[in-house]
């Protein structure tokens, strides 16, 4: 492909997703943002159709009715078969000459490094990590949850305070000030009213997340309990990220370990410390890093590899996001 190529970029998260549309000599010719993209919850037909409005939305903005790549970084793209299945549908309206698709992660981890070398550690909602090399090579997880061997992110760190703040004000577990901090975020005065209140649904299950924050500071202000918490947090991180620098034959070679989701971008000291401390034993050549920049960059830059578009391009592109 030549310099007047065009690159659709997507990220499609679970909450957004992000669109651009980009020359390949990295002038982005417009944006648009939409809805979340959640086949397993909705279904494919209807997934693809809420991503075909900003997708749309870009391209006429843009001018242009298709591009010559589709450079798609999807939530629930968690098996090679399922990219394969993303990527015939992509492929079927039409946007673009040649698609690609891979797991959102990918997004983040291109989004922080100068070459498609490193590896990536997500810890939002859920935890994930993908590492990939130039030559093609990529390490991954299905990061399905418990079944996969997956633990922690926002959603697992909470259920683990819940759990060890019931046990305490029960008597079944160690002492924790986490019995009393987050029922209080709520405005009650125990376990077993916040205990009660999801249960019967006055407080909705999805504000649990709203208790991670409360986790780390409960841990900032000493409680062993928490604490623990956060420390196997930050083993299971690097645990990912030195088997997937493994896989990939960088654990003795200077690479970047890229730490991204709100949970690692919050950058709470004892967590991220606590990585960078473990990597530097087990991963000594690694060098890790916060990633604060939007997935769709990454996304981008992995349609600019695609195309063939030199590291003018990139610089380009990194400029216009504010990278």
């Amino acid at each position: 492909m030549g310099l007047t190529a065009h690159v659709l970029a997507i990220d499609a998260g679970n909450s957004k997703t992000d669109v651009a549309v980009v020359t390949a000599d990295g002038e982005v010719l417009s944006t648009a943002r939409g809805g979340g993209f959640r086949p397993p919850a909705v279904g494919l037909d209807t997934a693809m159709t809420t991503l075909a409005h900003p997708v749309a939305q870009a391209l006429s903005t843009a001018g242009l009715t298709t591009v010559d790549h589709v450079s798609a970084c999807l939530a629930n793209a968690d098996f090679p078969v399922e990219e394969d299945r993303l990527a015939a549908a992509l492929d079927a309206r039409g946007w673009g000459t040649t698609v690609t698709v891979r797991n959102d992660t990918f997004a983040i981890l291109r989004a922080g490094v100068t070459e498609p070398r490193g590896v990536a550690v997500v810890c939002g909602a859920g935890i994930n990590c993908v590492g990939m090399r130039p030559d093609g090579r990529t390490a991954r997880f299905p990061a399905l949850g418990r079944v996969s061997g997956d633990w922690g992110g926002g959603w697992g760190l909470s259920e683990e305070a819940l759990w060890h703040a019931a046990r305490s004000e029960d008597g079944r577990g160690r002492p924790t000030a986490l019995a009393r901090t987050l029922p209080a975020h709520f405005g009650l005065s125990s376990m077993y009213a916040l205990i009660e209140a999801l249960h019967l649904g006055d407080l909705e299950q999805s504000r649990r997340h709203e208790l991670t924050p409360v986790l780390f500071a409960t841990a900032a202000d000493g409680d062993t309990v928490a604490r623990a918490i956060v420390e196997r947090q930050a083993e299971e991180v690097v645990a990912m990220a030195v088997v997937a620098l493994t896989r990939l034959e960088l654990l003795d070679e200077p690479t970047p370990v890229l730490l991204g989701g709100g949970v690692l971008a919050a950058r709470h000291p004892q967590l991220n410390g606590m990585i960078t401390d473990l990597l530097a034993d087990r991963a000594p050549k690694a060098a890790p890093q916060v990633v604060t920049a939007g997935p769709v960059l990454g996304a981008a830059l992995l349609g600019l590899d695609e195309v063939g578009a030199g590291e003018g391009a990139q610089g380009r592109l990194r400029a216009h996001f504010g990278v």
